[in-house]
């Protein structure tokens, strides 16, 4: 069950409106790696949990926090857009000055939303439930949302260096906080389940029904061989269970694919046409 507190979990209060900046808040709202996708991806790993217990309680917390910062992201666009051009701004544009101004603003916070925010990013595609990882491994989810905490810090610490505005700026630095909180937990939950099932996803697939030969081996497929100096060439893995080797000229292990021709009726490129010996077309294709 949830229920909403009429107060904002922090301040979203702007010193002036900025239409431009609130196209641009737009992105850490409803981008790939914004408030809503984090949100519906922690609810969604909670809902899945096959059982009560600290894992899921901790994916309820955090996805109910994630709703609170939409609210305080979405309270923040509608005071930017507060006062925002919204006439005839083709000749409000005929003036460099002015033009310049308008020209950063997303029109549809005028004509779609009211001045309000939308679940869009920053160019203004529409979010989409194709952002979210909820796959039923935890393990596997957990570094989901420890990437999606560092790729949404990292966003958010870009637009704290892109306004002079303190009001913004200290809600920003909010988000930017709890975003390290939120992977610090990540990577704590990460360690622990580590610890308990190994670090390779998923733990419980047999070991017999995998080609164990080629499970700790780095081919080199790319000019040089720099990659052989890093510690995923040489020593322990850190499943603990094998040695990384380093192979400098990988060869195939396979033969050269042969495909039986299709059935006439699906009308592919006739095989005579493709046979590397044959310049032209036989006189009975023509």
């Amino acid at each position: 069950m949830f229920y909403h507190v009429k107060e904002l979990q922090y301040h979203a209060k702007p010193e002036r409106p900025d239409p431009i900046f609130a196209t641009q808040l737009q992105e850490v709202l409803g981008g790939q790696f914004g408030e809503i996708s984090v949100a519906m991806q922690y609810l969604f790993q909670g809902w899945s949990v096959r059982g009560d217990g600290k894992y899921r309680d901790l994916l309820m917390d955090t996805g109910t926090e994630e709703l609170a910062h939409i609210e305080m992201l979405a309270t923040m666009i509608a005071r930017l857009l507060d006062g925002a051009p919204v006439g005839d701004l083709e000749t409000a544009a005929k003036n460099p000055i002015i033009g310049a101004i308008l020209g950063g603003m997303n029109p549809q916070h005028a004509i779609v939303s009211g001045l309000g925010a939308m679940p869009a990013d920053s160019v203004g595609n529409r979010w989409t439930a194709d952002y979210i990882i909820a796959s039923g491994n935890l393990l596997a989810d957990f570094r989901a949302n420890l990437n999606a905490e560092s790729q949404g810090r990292l966003q958010v610490c870009r637009l704290y260096e892109m306004t002079n505005d303190r009001g913004v700026k200290d809600m920003l630095s909010w988000l930017i906080a709890r975003d390290t909180m939120h992977q610090n937990q990540w990577i704590a939950a990460i360690r622990e389940l580590e610890s308990k099932e190994n670090v390779v996803v998923p733990s419980t697939f047999p070991k017999s029904l995998e080609k164990r030969e080629v499970a700790y081996t780095l081919f080199n497929y790319s000019q040089g061989n720099a990659s052989a100096a890093g510690p995923w060439a040489h020593g322990m893995a850190p499943d603990g269970e094998g040695v990384f080797n380093y192979v400098e000229y990988p060869v195939p292990f396979g033969d050269v694919p042969k495909l039986n021709p299709a059935p006439p009726n699906i009308f592919n490129t006739p095989p005579a046409v493709l046979n590397a010996n044959t310049d032209t077309i036989p006189p009975n294709l023509c």
